[in-house]
This record gives structure tokens, C-alpha cells and sequence, in this order.
């Protein structure tokens, strides 16, 4: 990630961000979206607290992510809130 991009993101990240012992909590999955194809996933959170502890920050697990799709590193992750789509299948009738 860029300078400029890391200033901007840092102005709009939450002081305490959610945690992956809060994704469990709230049994969320994580979502990931790959900023330069679209692809997007949802990751349990489960194993990935077990290799990087309770306690890491769900934004940050992007840093550490390649898009299997196009193998960019420049993944963003959220919790997957089925209000926001992530987590569930939309369905029109």
C-alpha cells in the first residue's frame, strides 16, 4: 500500500478496530475484496485467530493476503454483515 493511501486509510479507520475474537464472538465471517479485480470472499475467522491470535485486526489481515484470483496483494477485509451482503446470498424474486 502506498504512503498517500496509508494516510487516507488511517484517517478513516476506527481507533479500536474489530478484532477476530469479535468476529467470533458475533460469529461473522471475514470479507475480503481484492481492490484491483473485485474478487471477493468471506474467510472463517476461526483458523486464522489460531495462526495470528485472537486479537489481530480484521483491517490488517489484507496485508497479509493475495487474491487467488489474480494473485494482487491489495486485499481489503471487513467483517461480512449480512446487512451489507457479505455473508448472504441476495436473492430477487
Amino acid at each position: 500500500m502506498g504512503w498517500h493511501k496509508r494516510q487516507h486509510t488511517a484517517l478513516d479507520e476506527p481507533k479500536n478496530p474489530t478484532t477476530l475474537a469479535d468476529m467470533i464472538h458475533e460469529g461473522l465471517s471475514v470479507f475480503c475484496w481484492c481492490n484491483r479485480c473485485g474478487h471477493n470472499s468471506t474467510i472463517d475467522p476461526v483458523p486464522l485467530a489460531t495462526a495470528l491470535g485472537s486479537l489481530f485486526p480484521v483491517p490488517e489481515l489484507g496485508g497479509r493476503m493475495r487474491c487467488s484470483l489474480c494473485q494482487a496483494r491489495d486485499i481489503a477485509t471487513r467483517p461480512a454483515w449480512p446487512s451489507h451482503g457479505g455473508g448472504q446470498i441476495a436473492r430477487h424474486i
